[in-house]
Formats: structure tokens, C-alpha cells, sequence
């Protein structure tokens, strides 16, 4: 089997059909913010970045994408559908009771989906623990990525995991913090300062911003990981 090596080769509907996507997901969600916060995200990983293919969600070559953030994840199931991992029809029974899309992704139902998710927290290690796993059985070429909140940085578990994957040089690893200002402590010198400091290479970008986001998701970082700080309107705006 061939392997596509370009996100682009699986894209089904073009950005502008989003909200149509979203509009039919109308179960009793109550983290709106949340999903249009990574939206952007979302859409640049998936139809620019990402090596995966939704014809063989579960090729070993695949790159993995880890939602950590899962509450709210109408946005990813809308990016998912666009991109042939879903259906339009499977949103309309977001939420219900007999539906594999719930309130937090959940990887052993929803195609494409690698992880449960939804308690803060655990992601990032999660994708640590991926990307290690990858390098320790040679496979070079998937890249990890995984998306986080501002706020679940204050879990001590990311701590851990942002220390280790600079100390080994996670290089085929990226995290990318949608920075939406709800965190209630913040970090001294900002988000990126807390994954430098550890050894990553850091990048600050507007979260809407498609040319700049495929740009710093495509920067050169030998030897270390890569940190992707996205900043969007406030949550409470």
C-alpha cells in the first residue's frame, strides 16, 4: 500500500463549510468557547500538517494528533467530517444517547480519534509517551502532535511531561497551547517561557491566522520539541 505524505490528498470539504458543520451538531453542549477556540487549529493541522489518511486511520506511519483539550470538541468532529473521517450525517446526533460522539472524544468509537479525552491533564504526557514510543521502535517519520488548553498547564502532570520531553530531545513531538486567557495564574514571562525554559523550541502565533499557523507548525527544530503558543480572543470576551 502506498501511504499518502500529504495531509492535502484527504481533505473532502473546504474551510468555509465549518459552520455548517458545526451548525448541525446540536446536542447540549455546554463548552462553545472552547470548541471555536481551536478551530483555526484544528483546520490548519489537518488540511496542511498532518500525515493521515482517512481511508486507513490506523496505518503505523500515520502521524498522531492528541486533543487533550476535550471538552467542547464539536470543532474537531466538524474538522474530522471535513476531512472524510466522519460523515456531515454523523453530527446530527452529537450528544444523544446512542451516539459515538460525545461530550469528549473518545478514541475506541470515533474513526481518526486517538485518545479519550476530556480530564485535564493528561495529554501531554500521553503524547510524550508516544513519541518516545515511536523513536524506541524506529519509526522516524510519524510526528505527534498534541493540543492543549492554557489553563490545564497548571496540572502538574504537564510540569513532568514538558520536563522530560526537552531533557531527551523529543524532536518529532509538538505541543500547540491555545492561549484563550483562562488560565487563573499564568506564568512568569509567558506560556512559551514555561516550555524554553525546559529545553523546546517555542513559537507565538495568532490563532487565527492560517499562513502564520502552517509557518511556525513547519519551523525547524532539531533535536528538541516544539511548542505552539495560539492565541485567540479571550474567553471571556
Amino acid at each position: 500500500m502506498v501511504y499518502m505524505t500529504t495531509a492535502l490528498s484527504c481533505s473532502q470539504l473546504p474551510y468555509s463549510q465549518l459552520p455548517t458543520l458545526m451548525t448541525r451538531m446540536t446536542g447540549d453542549e455546554k463548552h462553545g468557547p472552547s470548541a471555536t477556540s481551536t478551530l483555526d487549529v484544528l483546520w490548519v493541522l489537518y488540511h496542511d500538517i498532518l500525515r493521515v489518511d482517512a481511508a486507513h486511520p490506523d496505518h503505523p506511519d500515520r502521524d498522531r494528533f492528541l486533543l487533550s483539550k476535550g471538552h467542547g470538541p464539536m470543532a474537531y468532529y466538524a474538522v474530522l467530517a471535513a476531512h472524510g473521517f466522519l460523515t456531515p450525517a454523523d453530527l446530527d446526533g452529537f450528544g444523544s444517547f446512542d451516539s459515538t460522539l460525545g461530550f469528549h472524544p473518545d478514541g475506541t468509537l470515533v474513526p481518526g480519534v486517538e485518545i479519550g479525552s476530556g480530564s485535564l491533564g493528561h495529554g501531554l504526557g500521553l503524547a510524550v509517551g508516544s513519541a518516545l514510543g515511536l523513536r524506541l521502535t524506529g519509526r522516524r517519520t510519524p510526528r505527534v502532535v498534541v493540543l492543549v488548553g492554557d489553563a490545564e498547564l497548571d496540572e502538574g502532570s504537564n510540569a513532568e511531561a514538558i520536563q522530560f520531553a526537552g531533557r531527551v530531545g523529543l524532536d518529532r513531538l509538538t505541543t500547540v497551547v491555545i492561549d484563550n486567557d483562562s488560565a487563573g495564574l499564568g506564568w512568569p514571562g509567558g506560556i512559551a517561557a514555561r516550555f524554553a525554559v525546559e529545553g523546546w523550541s517555542t513559537v507565538d502565533v495568532d490563532g487565527r491566522d492560517h499562513d502564520a499557523l502552517r509557518r511556525a507548525f513547519t519551523v525547524e527544530h532539531p533535536e528538541r520539541p516544539l511548542a505552539v503558543v495560539a492565541h485567540v480572543e479571550s474567553k471571556s470576551a
